[in-house]
Protein backbone atom coordinates (compact mmCIF):
# COMPACT_ATOMS: atom_id res chain seq x y z
CA UNK A 1 0.00 0.00 0.00
CA UNK A 2 2.91 2.61 0.78
CA UNK A 3 4.45 2.13 -2.90
CA UNK A 4 0.96 4.03 -4.36
CA UNK A 5 1.37 6.81 -1.48
CA UNK A 6 5.23 7.19 -2.20
CA UNK A 7 4.67 7.67 -5.75
CA UNK A 8 2.06 10.27 -5.45
CA UNK A 9 4.05 12.17 -2.53
CA UNK A 10 7.13 11.83 -5.36
CA UNK A 11 4.67 13.40 -8.19
CA UNK A 12 3.57 15.86 -6.18
CA UNK A 13 6.91 17.12 -5.61
CA UNK A 14 7.58 17.27 -9.17
CA UNK A 15 4.79 19.49 -9.79
CA UNK A 16 5.22 21.95 -7.18
CA UNK A 17 8.96 21.16 -6.15
CA UNK A 18 10.73 23.18 -9.17
CA UNK A 19 10.70 27.31 -9.45
CA UNK A 20 13.04 29.63 -11.21
CA UNK A 21 15.53 31.21 -8.55
CA UNK A 22 14.32 35.13 -9.25
CA UNK A 23 18.42 36.31 -8.85
CA UNK A 24 19.97 33.48 -11.42
CA UNK A 25 17.35 32.62 -13.12
CA UNK A 26 18.21 28.33 -13.02
CA UNK A 27 15.72 25.79 -12.16
CA UNK A 28 15.47 24.61 -8.46
CA UNK A 29 14.50 21.64 -6.49
CA UNK A 30 12.28 23.76 -3.71
CA UNK A 31 10.06 21.49 -1.26
CA UNK A 32 10.33 23.94 1.83
CA UNK A 33 8.76 27.00 1.12
CA UNK A 34 11.21 30.06 2.03
CA UNK A 35 10.39 30.90 5.37
CA UNK A 36 10.23 26.86 6.70
CA UNK A 37 14.11 27.42 5.60
CA UNK A 38 14.70 30.93 7.38
CA UNK A 39 12.98 29.36 10.59
CA UNK A 40 15.33 26.29 10.55
CA UNK A 41 18.47 28.75 9.90
CA UNK A 42 17.27 31.09 12.77
CA UNK A 43 17.07 28.27 15.29
CA UNK A 44 20.58 26.80 13.88
CA UNK A 45 22.27 30.46 14.12
CA UNK A 46 20.93 31.01 17.33
CA UNK A 47 22.53 28.14 18.78
CA UNK A 48 25.92 28.72 16.69
CA UNK A 49 26.29 31.82 18.83
CA UNK A 50 25.35 30.64 21.83
CA UNK A 51 27.93 28.34 22.02
CA UNK A 52 30.35 30.79 20.95
CA UNK A 53 29.52 33.19 23.73
CA UNK A 54 29.86 30.46 26.42
CA UNK A 55 33.05 29.06 24.84
CA UNK A 56 34.08 33.48 25.04
CA UNK A 57 34.60 33.06 21.25
CA UNK A 58 32.11 35.90 20.32
CA UNK A 59 34.78 38.44 19.05
CA UNK A 60 35.01 41.75 21.63
CA UNK A 61 37.28 43.84 19.36
CA UNK A 62 35.42 46.41 18.41
CA UNK A 63 37.50 47.90 15.89
CA UNK A 64 37.11 44.67 13.75
CA UNK A 65 33.33 44.62 14.76
CA UNK A 66 32.63 47.57 13.31
CA UNK A 67 34.81 47.13 10.36
CA UNK A 68 32.73 43.71 9.31
CA UNK A 69 29.42 45.95 10.21
CA UNK A 70 30.28 48.40 7.86
CA UNK A 71 31.15 46.24 4.98
CA UNK A 72 28.42 43.84 5.52
CA UNK A 73 25.62 47.10 5.70
CA UNK A 74 27.00 48.24 2.18
CA UNK A 75 26.45 44.57 0.74
CA UNK A 76 22.66 44.28 2.38
CA UNK A 77 22.04 47.66 1.18
CA UNK A 78 22.50 46.19 -2.47
CA UNK A 79 21.74 42.46 -1.60
CA UNK A 80 17.65 44.05 -1.06
CA UNK A 81 17.73 45.62 -4.76
CA UNK A 82 18.64 42.24 -5.95
CA UNK A 83 16.66 40.17 -4.54
CA UNK A 84 13.64 42.31 -2.88
CA UNK A 85 12.31 39.76 -0.86
CA UNK A 86 15.64 40.12 1.65
CA UNK A 87 14.40 43.08 2.57
CA UNK A 88 11.85 41.41 4.86
CA UNK A 89 14.93 39.65 6.28
CA UNK A 90 16.20 39.90 10.09
CA UNK A 91 20.13 40.73 9.19
CA UNK A 92 22.38 39.61 11.55
CA UNK A 93 26.50 39.33 11.31
CA UNK A 94 28.72 37.90 14.06
CA UNK A 95 32.56 37.56 14.18
CA UNK A 96 33.56 34.39 15.59
CA UNK A 97 36.78 34.45 17.48
CA UNK A 98 38.60 30.84 16.26
CA UNK A 99 41.39 30.98 13.98
CA UNK A 100 39.43 29.06 11.20
CA UNK A 101 39.26 30.14 7.53
CA UNK A 102 35.76 30.27 7.09
CA UNK A 103 32.70 32.82 6.88
CA UNK A 104 28.85 32.14 6.16
CA UNK A 105 25.83 33.13 5.09
CA UNK A 106 22.49 31.56 6.35
CA UNK A 107 19.21 31.73 4.45
CA UNK A 108 17.46 34.53 5.55
CA UNK A 109 20.46 36.67 6.17
CA UNK A 110 22.24 35.32 9.29
CA UNK A 111 25.99 35.63 8.64
CA UNK A 112 29.36 35.02 10.51
CA UNK A 113 32.98 35.71 9.65
CA UNK A 114 35.96 34.44 12.07
CA UNK A 115 39.36 35.96 13.14
CA UNK A 116 41.55 33.36 11.59
CA UNK A 117 40.36 34.38 8.17
CA UNK A 118 40.43 38.27 8.41
CA UNK A 119 43.97 37.61 10.80
CA UNK A 120 45.59 35.41 8.97
CA UNK A 121 45.10 36.20 5.55
CA UNK A 122 45.84 40.30 6.38
CA UNK A 123 42.26 40.74 4.42
CA UNK A 124 41.46 44.24 3.16
CA UNK A 125 38.42 45.64 2.97
CA UNK A 126 37.76 44.66 -0.18
CA UNK A 127 38.81 41.69 0.37
CA UNK A 128 36.49 40.85 3.32
CA UNK A 129 33.31 42.25 0.60
CA UNK A 130 34.65 39.25 -1.78
CA UNK A 131 33.93 37.23 1.04
CA UNK A 132 31.15 38.12 2.70
CA UNK A 133 29.54 38.86 -0.80
CA UNK A 134 30.32 35.59 -2.35
CA UNK A 135 28.28 33.83 1.55
CA UNK A 136 24.77 36.86 1.00
CA UNK A 137 25.25 35.00 -2.71
CA UNK A 138 24.54 31.84 -1.46
CA UNK A 139 21.36 32.94 0.38
CA UNK A 140 20.48 35.07 -2.04
CA UNK A 141 20.75 32.84 -4.68
CA UNK A 142 18.50 30.13 -2.51
CA UNK A 143 21.85 27.54 -2.10
CA UNK A 144 20.41 26.60 1.90
CA UNK A 145 16.74 25.56 0.67
CA UNK A 146 18.17 24.11 -2.67
CA UNK A 147 20.17 21.70 -0.11
CA UNK A 148 17.15 21.30 2.31
CA UNK A 149 15.16 19.87 -0.42
CA UNK A 150 17.39 17.87 -1.85
CA UNK A 151 18.23 16.04 1.84
CA UNK A 152 14.50 15.81 2.42
CA UNK A 153 14.33 14.00 -1.18
CA UNK A 154 16.14 11.73 -0.32
CA UNK A 155 14.68 10.63 2.65
CA UNK A 156 11.96 9.45 0.45
CA UNK A 157 8.21 9.77 -0.62
CA UNK A 158 6.27 9.71 2.66
CA UNK A 159 8.48 12.50 4.07
CA UNK A 160 7.88 14.89 0.96
CA UNK A 161 4.17 14.18 1.04
CA UNK A 162 3.91 15.16 4.84
CA UNK A 163 6.19 18.45 4.22
CA UNK A 164 4.25 19.35 1.29
CA UNK A 165 0.96 19.13 3.04
CA UNK A 166 2.00 21.08 6.24
CA UNK A 167 1.49 17.85 8.83
CA UNK A 168 4.64 17.13 9.82
CA UNK A 169 7.84 19.43 9.67
CA UNK A 170 9.24 18.61 12.70
CA UNK A 171 11.02 16.36 9.87
CA UNK A 172 13.02 19.14 8.99
CA UNK A 173 15.02 19.60 11.88
CA UNK A 174 17.37 16.76 11.29
CA UNK A 175 17.07 17.66 7.45
CA UNK A 176 17.91 21.28 8.12
CA UNK A 177 20.77 20.10 10.66
CA UNK A 178 22.17 17.88 7.64
CA UNK A 179 22.00 20.72 4.83
CA UNK A 180 22.94 23.57 6.66
CA UNK A 181 26.18 21.91 7.63
CA UNK A 182 26.96 20.29 4.46
CA UNK A 183 29.30 21.94 2.15
CA UNK A 184 27.54 23.78 -1.06
CA UNK A 185 28.44 22.03 -4.39
CA UNK A 186 31.08 23.37 -6.81
CA UNK A 187 28.20 24.43 -9.00
CA UNK A 188 26.70 26.47 -6.51
CA UNK A 189 30.40 27.47 -5.47
CA UNK A 190 30.92 29.07 -9.21
CA UNK A 191 27.81 30.81 -9.34
CA UNK A 192 28.06 32.30 -5.50
CA UNK A 193 31.25 33.47 -7.31
CA UNK A 194 29.97 34.42 -10.24
CA UNK A 195 26.80 36.62 -8.76
CA UNK A 196 28.90 37.79 -5.34
CA UNK A 197 31.41 39.52 -6.92
CA UNK A 198 28.65 41.55 -8.72
CA UNK A 199 27.02 42.14 -5.51
CA UNK A 200 30.22 43.41 -4.10
CA UNK A 201 31.06 45.56 -6.98
CA UNK A 202 27.43 47.40 -6.73
CA UNK A 203 28.51 47.78 -2.93
CA UNK A 204 31.37 50.11 -4.52
CA UNK A 205 34.34 47.37 -3.67
CA UNK A 206 36.70 46.53 -6.16
CA UNK A 207 35.88 43.60 -7.94
CA UNK A 208 39.89 42.74 -8.56
CA UNK A 209 39.77 42.22 -4.71
CA UNK A 210 38.12 38.72 -5.50
CA UNK A 211 41.11 37.74 -7.76
CA UNK A 212 43.53 38.97 -4.81
CA UNK A 213 41.59 37.23 -2.07
CA UNK A 214 41.53 33.61 -3.76
CA UNK A 215 45.25 33.83 -4.78
CA UNK A 216 45.45 34.19 -0.80
CA UNK A 217 43.68 31.58 0.13
CA UNK A 218 45.28 29.06 -2.52
CA UNK A 219 48.59 30.15 -0.87
CA UNK A 220 46.92 29.22 2.86
CA UNK A 221 46.01 25.84 1.90
CA UNK A 222 49.50 24.72 2.17
CA UNK A 223 49.60 21.14 1.98
CA UNK A 224 45.91 20.77 1.39
CA UNK A 225 42.68 23.19 1.50
CA UNK A 226 40.98 24.15 4.85
CA UNK A 227 37.76 22.60 5.32
CA UNK A 228 35.69 25.67 4.12
CA UNK A 229 37.36 25.39 0.26
CA UNK A 230 36.81 21.32 0.49
CA UNK A 231 34.48 21.76 -2.09
CA UNK A 232 34.99 24.96 -3.97
CA UNK A 233 36.31 24.91 -7.77
CA UNK A 234 39.76 24.38 -8.19
CA UNK A 235 42.56 27.61 -7.12
CA UNK A 236 43.63 27.83 -10.81
CA UNK A 237 39.87 27.45 -12.63
CA UNK A 238 38.67 30.05 -10.14
CA UNK A 239 41.03 32.79 -10.26
CA UNK A 240 40.66 32.00 -13.79
CA UNK A 241 37.09 32.45 -13.77
CA UNK A 242 37.26 35.78 -11.56
CA UNK A 243 39.75 37.12 -13.62
CA UNK A 244 37.19 36.89 -16.71
CA UNK A 245 34.38 38.55 -14.57
CA UNK A 246 36.78 41.52 -13.63
CA UNK A 247 36.44 44.06 -16.65
CA UNK A 248 32.24 43.29 -16.82
CA UNK A 249 32.77 44.01 -12.88
CA UNK A 250 34.73 47.12 -13.91
CA UNK A 251 32.30 49.54 -14.97
CA UNK A 252 29.47 49.02 -11.76
CA UNK A 253 32.40 49.50 -9.60
CA UNK A 254 33.40 52.50 -10.59
CA UNK A 255 29.99 53.69 -10.88
CA UNK A 256 28.99 52.79 -7.35
CA UNK A 257 32.49 54.41 -5.63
Amino acid sequence: MKYPLIATALLAASLVGCQANPVSGRQQLVLVSEEQTQASSAQAYTQTLSEAQKQGKLSTDAALNNRVSRITDRLIAEARLMYPPSRDWQWSVAVIDEPTLNAWCMPGGKMAIYTGIVQKLKLTDDEIAQIMGHEIAHALLGHGRERMSRAIAMQGGMQIGSILAGRDLSILAPVADIALTLPHSRASESEADRYGIELAARAGFDPRAAVRLWEKMDAASGNGPPQFLSTHPAPGNRIQALNALVPQMMPIYEKAR
